[in-house]
């Protein structure tokens, strides 16, 4: 057994590693495309198999195309039988995934045909031709319609947006599945192809097949088939994602067994899992003499099969067209349901629905032998889902793809409307008040109004997921995933030069528009936007990335008096400067640059001047999240990570004691440099010292907490003064307290601010640039940015002399609304 690597090689090893993989994917990617050749992949290399087989062979046998190369993208292990059919083809190769050779082909073949994803680093090509078949109609919740469905789908949806075209076997699958659950509808520009699945022409078995197909399976199981008839049990996978597969073999195992006592001699039960769990299926004793080889393509044995077993599968679908007999074994019925949930009721399927096998096994006996009738809804579905499933699919979809010919066939456009189509960059989702502002603004745009994609970094950490999680689902959401493709040389030089001079400038002269330009297109594929922003306007990458979209109406949003940002210092350092500048000398080639108050517009746009002229400054204030305001205020003050069994923590048990005789002073925001809670601290001492009834509640984490908690400590403040940590809910803190605090340097428009004005605390602030204007009307009390003047105004709220903030959110989102939809420009073809 080798030894384990130490570990501070571990991470310089598998850098290196990832460098190698984009390096040969960087090397392939400057070949010539080989117009002739045809990439196949089915179930990330899990076998040849499924649709993309089925038109490998259709290929094959077509006169026209014999001057074509075909190479199958396969793991080590499998399409055994298929190398062996094609030993002595020079026209046929294989190329291990994930190797050299795999890239190669990926980046130089003139089609690439898969019924799933090729990988996060996959961009396709100019020139390059990408045909995604997909693997089945689907029963089971597909794409956002499933439970985290964003997230788990970030891969897929992305193939889909590079795809010339999708195959979809009925227009359910169009539209349910592509247009629906992956929102296709407006944004995907390839064509759609609902010409029946080329897979299901190969359950069209002759007598020879089918005598073929025995021979090998009584071959391979060790079981003699001779003339028994064969149900074929072919159950789904479980898990969330193809990646952790939940395989409970001993339950198929048992039963397997169920069904073979029920059905009776002369009738085989043969096992077909999912590729994925194939491998595990395999050490199972009780299963060897049942499990089909994975080799062999699920829609011959269907078409073998006298009878289908299966639960939530895709397959189901397939083999309505040959008319025999199908059952449904959902044990789990309830539970799936909850945790991945159907587009059908299960009492709804065309063949009986059982939770035991024992009892289905009886059913599906009285059907093959002819006592039962056919289910009544069982003609209905092979009308609705497998109608042009009559043999000759294959030949149709080559006909489309291969020699161009759309008319006279069912191909179309993904459906459209008349909405503007609008991108928003969200920025990094932490746990701040831009990613408040940023899910807000995308959850109130009228979705009968506008078509709204959000962009993200894929989420990892628990804080980015929940805020991920916020987003409507009417939403789309687009993750990047993977990384820019290009050698690495011209990388480390795009970076240099983006950092040494302006980045436009490097842009054009250092010739690294195309690496922009493939990374746009990897990741959105061919897709179309009328309007596109970048809301976090704080990173020059994405800032830069947002300027390489088709033709657009392009925004980028000033969160605060950027200027000025530019230069704050944080422990002695800038940390913005360099970034900011690269940042601003973008904003000539932004057509709109959009502040959060009018009076932080006025400062930027005169304190920017010499980076864009004045009428491309615009104001949209903050909106409020209206929805989850008012689900926080009926949760009230709740630790967000109190193990069971453990006390409360100080500052909760402070807060729901005796407030009586105590008013509480909260302030909510980053434990950072520009909120300067030091200076909150020092005034509510000297407040403290004072009115010893006074607490003051800080809500919120970030870099300076030890040192906050120091300053606390040396001020004999801890009975008084409570960090809580960042908290999901600091709207149900700031209701039990009094009074709001904000002791800021600068601000843009604090949705802070909306949240105390909305639970009617009065309001004390420093005077940041941009404080008068920050709510409608004049109900704060602004005070100078120093300990004395901020004392005094806490000691004013004790006096009774600063009122409570009030504010008509209705009347305010309204104007909002307006100031962004004036933003918005109609519609392009």
């Amino acid at each position: 057994m080798p030894l384990p690597l130490p570990s501070a090689l571990a991470r310089p090893l598998r850098i290196l590693a990832r460098t190698a993989k984009s390096e040969r994917l960087a090397a392939a990617r400057t070949r010539a495309i080989r117009p002739r050749t045809v990439l196949y992949e089915s179930f990330g290399g899990n076998g040849a198999l499924c649709n993309p087989e089925a038109i490998f062979r259709g290929l094959l046998a077509d006169p026209d195309f014999t001057d074509l190369s075909h190479v199958w993208a396969v793991r080590p292990g499998t399409a055994d039988e298929l190398r062996a059919e094609f030993a002595g083809a020079e026209n046929v190769t294989f190329v291990e995934r994930d190797s050299a050779d795999y890239w190669e082909a990926l980046s130089t073949a003139r089609y690439l045909i898969n019924n799933a994803t090729f990988p996060p680093q996959f961009g396709k090509r100019r020139g390059q031709v990408y045909v995604n078949t997909w693997h089945g109609t689907p029963l089971k919740l597909m794409g956002f319609d499933m439970p985290g469905g964003a997230w788990e789908s970030a891969n897929t949806l992305r193939n889909f947006l590079s795809a010339d075209f999708l195959l979809a076997a009925n227009p359910f699958m169009a539209e349910t599945m592509y247009e629906g659950a992956y929102q296709l509808r407006n944004l995907y520009q390839g064509l759609i192809v609902e010409e029946g699945y080329p897979r299901i022409d190969r359950q069209r078995l002759t007598d020879a097949d089918s005598r073929a197909l025995r021979s090998v399976l009584s071959a391979r199981l060790g079981a003699e088939l001779a003339d028994d008839r064969i149900v074929l049990f072919a159950p789904t996978w479980r898990g969330a994602s193809f990646a952790s597969p939940d395989a409970d073999l001993e339950r198929l195992a048992a039963q397997v067994a169920s069904l073979r006592s029920e059905l009776g001699d002369g009738v085989q039960v043969l096992l077909k899992t999912h590729q994925v769990v194939h491998d595990l299926a395999a050490r199972v004793p009780a299963l060897r003499d049942v499990l089909v080889p994975n080799s062999i393509p699920s829609n011959v044995l269907l078409g073998a099969a006298d009878a289908l077993v299966t639960d939530y599968s895709s397959i189901f679908f397939d083999y309505l067209a040959t008319g025999r007999p199908i059952g449904f074994l959902v044990p789990d019925d309830a539970e799936y349901e909850a945790q991945r949930g159907t587009y059908m009721s299960l009492d709804e399927l065309p063949g009986p629905v059982e939770r035991d096998a024992s009892v289905l096994g009886r059913r599906l006996r009285g059907l093959l032998n002819g006592e039962d009738p056919q289910h009544p809804r069982y003609i209905e579905w092979a009308q609705r889902f497998v109608p042009f499933d009559d043999g000759s699919a294959t030949a149709r979809v080559i006909d489309v793809v291969f020699r161009g010919r759309t008319e006279g066939h069912r191909v179309r456009r993904a459906a459209s409307d008349d909405r503007p189509r609008l991108l928003l960059y969200l920025g990094g989702m932490r746990l701040n008040g831009i990613t408040s502002s940023a899910v807000n603004l995308v959850n109130t745009i009228d979705p009968d109004r506008y078509d709204v994609t959000v962009l993200m970094a894929l989420p990892r950490g628990a804080v980015t997921r929940l805020n991920q999680e916020r987003i409507d689902p009417r939403v789309r959401q687009v993750f990047r995933i993977g990384g820019m493709n290009g050698p690495k040389y011209r990388q480390v030089l795009r970076r240099l030069d983006d950092r040494s001079t302006d980045p436009l400038r490097a842009h054009a002269h250092a010739g690294h528009g195309r690496l922009w330009q493939d990374e746009w297109s990897r990741i959105f594929g061919a897709a179309r936007f009328d309007w596109i922003a970048d809301f976090s306007g704080y990173s020059p990458f994405w800032a830069h990335l947002m300027l390489h979209s088709p033709s657009a109406v392009r925004a980028i949003w000033l969160h605060n008096e950027m200027a000025a940002d530019r230069e704050r210092k944080v422990g002695g350092r800038q940390p913005h400067r360099r970034s900011l500048g690269r940042v601003f000398s973008m904003y000539r080639t932004y057509d709109q640059l959009v502040s959060v108050s009018e009076h932080l517009t006025a400062l930027n746009r005169e304190e920017l001047a010499e980076f864009a002229p004045k009428y491309h400054f615009h104001t949209v204030r903050n909106l409020p999240d209206q929805g989850r305001f008012a689900q926080l205020r009926r949760e009230g003050a709740v630790a967000d990570e109190v193990a069971e069994g453990e006390p409360e923590p100080d500052w909760l048990r402070a807060l729901t004691g005796d407030t009586r005789t105590v008013r509480r002073f909260v302030s909510v925001g980053r434990l950072s440099t520009e909120k300067n809670h030091a200076r909150l601290i020092r005034a509510f001492a000297d407040v403290h010292a004072d009115h010893p009834g006074t607490q003051l509640f800080i809500v919120g984490g970030g870099p300076l907490e030890a040192e906050l908690r120091a300053q606390i400590a040396a001020a004999g403040l801890g009975h008084a003064v409570f960090l809580t940590g960042a908290q999901h809910n600091p709207i149900g803190i700031m209701d039990a307290c009094d009074c709001f605090v904000l002791s800021s340097e600068y601000e843009g428009q604090p949705m802070v601010l909306l949240e105390a004005a909305q639970c009617e605390l009065s309001i004390v602030t420093t005077a940041f640039a941009s404080a008068r204007g920050a709510l409608p009307g004049e109900t704060m009390l602004i005070v100078d940015k120093d300990d004395t003047a901020l004392a005094e105004g806490m000691r004013a709220f004790l006096r009774g002399d600063v009122a409570p903030s009030t504010i008509d959110i209705a009347q305010y989102v309204a104007a909002t609304r307006g100031q962004f939809a004036a933003l918005i420009p109609p519609r392009s073809s």
